[in-house]
């Protein structure tokens, strides 16, 4: 087939049906966006994971005047004894214990008042309420149950807390906002695959007549079918190309410029997706958009359009 005649047949066809392609155009941009949204999210959740698990720590609260209900709290407050007891103890299960370092009842209630410098309850709390502690680091975080088992009823200790709980709780979230963008992206494709057979399906009733006269001048049928699938595979090209630069313009501004500036200092310490991670998946996302609109457009044109 000549090139000419295989362009002027395209854009006859684009012609024709062009609010057909503007929708699929719109249709594989907005599938693509959320796949990309999907598979950058997952990347963001682990490394975010990599890096806070890391640096969980185990928090060993020591008793307060206040503290009755724990049982080793029964005679008050913690004593000097008792917290250099704890911190021998410490020591002693060193190499699961990487690091550990005492946060005193002054120290402790100065970081309560920052956190809570604009809440009501800041006057509500006093200061010996506020227990010190023991924050511990673990060589592994998942042995968190044989520092419960080592200090949760030691004289002294009020309670025994694992941050991994709330860290996992946090990434099951951000998990299941990463699933439901790729679960809006799989419906999206969908609709484009099902808006793609309607579209050839509608383009070969148009061109009906056209295909009649190719048939009987002996036309192959690839030759009859190639100008529908070129046509899906420049709407489904703009379509990647529009959802790639939406992805470009999110993780430019949105990540590495308002989201960097809003975690501050923070940002530094958290590898944040960026644009490499953007270009790491754009072939997948067009490789695999480019086959997907060549596979539905032949699977389509052997169903409606017979040679």
């Amino acid at each position: 087939m000549r090139p000419g005649f295989l362009l002027a047949e395209m854009g006859n066809g684009l012609r024709r049906n062009f609010s057909m392609f503007v929708s699929v155009v719109l249709v594989s941009m907005v599938s693509l966006f959320f796949l990309g949204i999907g598979l950058l999210a997952q990347a963001q959740v682990d490394t975010a994971k990599g890096y806070w698990y890391d640096r969980v720590q185990v928090s060993i609260f020591l008793c307060t005047p206040d503290s009755t209900d724990a049982a080793g709290c029964v005679s008050g407050a913690v004593t000097d004894e008792q917290r250099e007891q704890i911190e021998s103890d410490l020591q002693g299960l060193e190499p699961l214990v990487t690091e550990y370092f005492y946060e005193s009842n002054e120290e402790a209630y100065q970081r309560f008042q920052e956190q809570f410098r604009n809440s009501s309850v800041l006057d509500s709390v006093p200061q010996e309420s506020i227990p010190s502690s023991f924050r511990v680091n673990l060589a592994d975080p998942s042995k968190y149950e044989v520092i419960r088992a080592a200090f949760e009823q030691a004289p002294g200790v009020d309670s025994v807390e694992d941050q991994r709980e709330v860290v996992d709780r946090l990434f099951a979230f951000l998990g299941a906002l990463s699933w439901g963008a790729l679960a809006l992206a799989v419906a999206m494709v969908v609709c484009a695959v099902l808006l793609i057979s309607t579209t050839i399906r509608l383009t070969a009733w148009n061109r009906r007549r056209e295909i009649a006269i190719q048939r009987m001048v002996g036309a192959s049928a690839f030759s009859i079918h190639l100008p529908f699938v070129l046509e899906t595979v420049v709407a489904m090209v703009l379509g990647s190309a529009l959802a790639v630069g939406l992805l470009w313009s999110s993780v430019r501004f949105g990540v590495s410029g308002y989201l960097s500036e809003l975690l501050a200092g923070e940002s530094g310490l958290i590898s944040l997706v960026n644009e490499r991670d953007l270009w790491m998946i754009t072939p997948f996302l067009v490789g695999g958009a480019l086959l997907l609109a060549v596979v539905t457009a032949w699977m389509a044109l052997l169903r409606h359009v017979r040679v």
